[in-house]
């Protein structure tokens, strides 16, 4: 049983980008925290 077969690849690629979008965001979202708590 192949994955592949099952999905179409455009889900793929949609699932790709919110995971990388997401990390980004998340990593942003971190390092603005991370930047407030070192200024104060």
């Amino acid at each position: 049983m192949n994955l592949q077969d099952k999905f179409p690849r455009a889900l793929w690629v949609r699932l790709f980008i919110y995971l990388v979008v997401g990390h980004a965001f998340a990593a942003f979202i971190y390092l603005l925290f991370e930047v407030g708590a070192g200024s104060r």
